[in-house]
């Protein structure tokens, strides 16, 4: 079963976070003047709307190479549904547009049935969390 890792460490004279993946970070922080907040990167709200998303460009391009699809352009719009306290996100919508040569609307629906990270929200899984 393949595994796969992420670190965040706190960024320095901030309150925000740098993740990293091999070679590539992201910035997390919260709002500006929110929590100590200076608006620096993305929220959790906004990386889990990303995460849904950009996946799902991925298995586009995944499966467009399996079905032999030529896609030229993709457009992916997410939102997230937030209620509750603590605030918990109770849906997401995700717009697609997809031009290209072939059955796209086949291509989308699969896409979506193969989804890891779309298939992974809407089933749900454990979080743990340990102190080091």
């Amino acid at each position: 079963m393949p595994n796969m890792s992420v670190s965040l460490r706190n960024v320095p004279d901030t309150q925000a976070a740098m993740g990293w993946a091999g070679g590539h970070t992201v910035i997390i922080d919260r709002a500006e003047g929110r929590a100590g907040g200076m608006g620096l990167g993305f929220n959790g709200g906004q990386m889990i709307a990303l995460a849904i998303g950009g996946c799902f460009c991925n298995d586009l391009r995944y499966m467009a190479e399996t079905m032999g699809i030529s896609i030229d352009t993709i457009a992916v719009d997410v939102t997230i549904t937030l209620a509750g306290s603590p605030l918990l996100v109770t849906g997401a919508e995700m717009v697609v547009r997809v031009e290209g040569q072939g059955d796209v609307a086949e291509l989308i629906r699969r896409a979506a049935a193969d989804s890891t990270v779309g298939n992974s929200v809407q089933r749900g899984f454990p979080v743990t969390v340990t102190q080091a």
